[in-house]
């Protein structure tokens, strides 16, 4: 079958006269028709319709713009090379040339932050088009995704290296670090959108190609390093992780990935991390606990939807005494609904601008039948503009994971 990019109306026509109706609609709107017909799609589809055309109408002027458009001077690598510097990492005011000393939770504003801004524009862009294509139907949002797709990860002149050997340097201290990994927490919902106009409207060679991106990083993730150092932290760094290998395989068909990253999800990551009241100790004690612990949770949430169609259910799976998904979810419930109700230290900074809209609410809720969290995850900010708020906000357009 020829992909929508190529499908014109003489084409459509035909295929509708040939009884392909069904296959022709496929193509032109995106998605299944059984998908569109889930009670989930249509919760997040009557919600998030205008916010989503709004934001697809402005995205698809917008020219794709990759970290090749920003040289760092600062960097150790190349032009395609992702490179970040540690955001609580300061001069030290005793050495003021020597190596950057660390302010955990405060964010370092004379950073070069170029190459974040970008990816983080294309995780707002991207997704949104796609959204709205699959939406509306409309193929001038999902050309434009496209353009997006080939501009980040397959045009020779433009596209990323499939690493982050430069991600969140430390001036004086290193050239990159393992946690810098984080920093591509930003595509994991531009391989989600991948996955929708993959050999449907991307045709076939760049959508290999595309997959091709994703098994190569997916492929350092697991094996470089830094990659395995990530992996194991015990904090939300190791679920920031596992949510990108998990997505990541997804796009590129491996399933042996994921199962890999479920078990760990169960093994290691659920007993190390949440207490059996359902809150995240190690979040609690940094000096940003309620951001925090409200990031981990809705990763968290988001590794289980990636995981779906895996056994036993990601989401409704609990470990003996009972923490799982369900229990994360009962203990940040109330401090989403009123902040006021926080027991624990104020963040040092951005505290006022939370919270914002939880994806975890909407992906418990739905899965756990609880109407309480969708209709807040419904009353809560969608589109937060605190830079700090948006680092750490890597599901921003739910309709492409229910």
């Amino acid at each position: 079958m020829r992909p929508t990019a190529t499908l014109g109306r003489r084409e459509f026509l035909k295929m509708m006269a040939a009884g392909s109706f069904a296959e022709a609609a496929r193509l032109a709107w995106g998605l299944p028709r059984q998908a569109k017909g889930t009670d989930a799609f249509r919760l997040v589809a009557e919600t998030d319709r205008r916010r989503i055309l709004e934001a697809a109408a402005k995205y698809v002027l917008q020219a794709p713009l990759t970290i090749t458009a920003f040289p760092a001077g600062r960097s150790a690598g190349g032009l395609h090379d992702f490179y970040s510097q540690a955001d609580y990492f300061w001069p030290n005011p005793k050495d003021p040339n020597g190596p950057y000393i660390n302010r955990d939770g405060q964010s370092n504003p004379d950073n070069f932050d170029q190459h974040r801004k970008a990816m983080v524009r294309l995780s707002m862009q991207m997704p949104a088009l796609t959204a709205a294509w699959l939406l509306t139907g409309e193929r001038r949002y999902g050309f434009k995704a496209c353009e997006h797709l080939r501009a980040w990860f397959v045009t020779a002149e433009t596209r990323m290296n499939p690493n982050l050997l430069f991600s969140q340097a430390v001036q004086g201290v290193s050239t990159g670090c393992s946690y810098g990994i984080i920093d591509t927490l930003h595509l994991v919902e531009v391989a989600r959108a991948a996955s929708f106009l993959a050999n449907r409207i991307l045709n076939a060679q760049d959508s290999a190609a595309v997959k091709n991106w994703f098994a190569s990083y997916l492929d350092w993730l697991g094996a470089s390093d830094r990659g395995k150092a990530e992996r194991d932290t015990t904090n939300n760094h190791a679920i920031c992780w596992a949510l990108q290998a998990a997505e990541f395989a997804r796009l590129a068909g491996d399933d042996g990935s994921r199962t890999e990253v479920y078990t760990r999800y169960r093994e290691i990551l659920l007993p190390l991390q949440m207490d059996p009241n359902g809150s995240f100790p190690r979040e609690l004690a940094r000096t940003k606990p309620y951001s925090y612990s409200i990031f981990n949770f809705d990763v968290m949430a988001g590794l289980c939807q990636s995981l779906k169609g895996l056994t036993p259910d990601p989401l409704s799976f609990q470990l003996p005494d009972g923490r799982g998904l369900s229990k994360g979810a009962e203990f940040i419930y109330p401090y989403l609904k009123d902040k006021n109700a926080w027991n624990w230290a104020k963040d040092v900074e951005h505290f006022d601008a939370l919270p914002v809209r939880s994806p975890g609410l909407l992906f418990s809720g739905i899965a756990f039948k609880e109407q309480r969290y969708i209709d807040l995850w419904k009353t809560l900010n969608p589109d937060p503009e605190d830079k700090e708020i948006v680092r750490n906000y890597p599901i921003r357009q739910p309709l492409l994971w229910v």
